[in-house]
């Protein structure tokens, strides 16, 4: 368990200051002790822009972790890796599969690129990529969920998302996932786009922890579509548990941030890009 834990921002659909740049897609440095953590690499190199204004060296990176295999978390990874070349990179295997979004007839390829996934095939020919099918240990105090056991009934991918470009076979999204730390205050679960569910997140961390107090919940929730229902079960979860941060971002869309704020005004903060935080 490491002392402190800060969080910045690099990427995310809106700014905070001036002199940053923001993209649709979202990448979050982190300092853990001293060790140094990318969890997703935003959808194209403008991370090291903003990291530059914000005076931090990606070249320092020990992990890079990645949520799932959409195009606007792992955009980066190969300018990453360029500037890291011995960094360990976790991932699900199946964030290399086909990924498409489908509305109405029209899809459109929504998963890595495939010079990425050279990268990331390069880089397990090292021995540098660790795959998470399941959960573990990716330092101490810092843990990956692997896929995450979808057992809600309100809950859904989010979206209309298919393996196949005729979309006629559902992505399940089973590289989801998320990373948890253990810090003095209790856990802080970092999410990418939660396409597993926030709840069901939160009910696995629960489960891998051995049911420790979670204090912070940060990043992107994917409620854009979500129903009334679904989003006032997941307020419900957090007041539940007694989450004390909850950082909203990316995919959880202005209205189901709107609402949460409203529901719990004092435990809520936006993580805009260059938005810095201690947990």
């Amino acid at each position: 368990m490491s002392d402190y834990l800060y969080i910045t921002t690099l990427v995310e659909d809106t700014v905070l200051e001036t002199g940053l740049s923001c993209e649709h897609g979202l990448s979050f440095w982190i300092e853990y002790g001293d060790r140094r953590v990318l969890f997703d690499t935003g959808q194209t190199g403008l991370l090291f822009k903003n990291a530059k204004k914000l005076g931090v060296d990606l070249g320092r990176i020990n992990a890079v972790i990645l949520s799932h295999g959409h195009y606007d978390h792992t955009g980066g990874l190969a300018a990453v890796l360029d500037a890291a070349p011995e960094a360990l990179v976790y991932i699900h295997p199946a964030a290399l599969d086909p990924k498409f979004s489908c509305k109405g007839a029209q899809a459109r390829a929504i998963g890595m690129q495939d010079s990425v996934k050279d990268v990331i095939r390069s880089h397990a020919e090292k021995n540098r990529v660790v795959w998470t099918e399941a959960s573990g240990e990716v330092m101490p105090g810092l843990f990956v969920t692997g896929s995450i056991p979808r057992n809600t009934d309100f809950e859904d991918v989010g979206g209309a998302f298919y393996i196949d470009e005729n979309c006629e076979r559902a992505d399940t999204l089973p590289d989801d996932q998320a990373i948890f730390f253990d810090t003095p205050r209790g856990l802080v679960i970092l999410l990418g786009c939660s396409h597993a569910g926030v709840v069901n997140t939160l009910n696995y961390v629960m489960k891998l922890s051995g049911n420790k107090q979670i204090d912070s919940v940060v990043g992107g929730m994917h409620l854009l579509n979500a129903s009334q229902d679904r989003i006032e079960h997941t307020i419900s979860a957090f007041r539940n548990y007694n989450i004390q941060h909850i950082g909203l971002a990316h995919c959880t869309g202005a209205d189901a941030a709107r609402e949460i704020s409203n529901a719990i005004p004092d435990k809520c903060f936006m993580c805009s890009t260059g938005c810095r935080v201690c947990l």
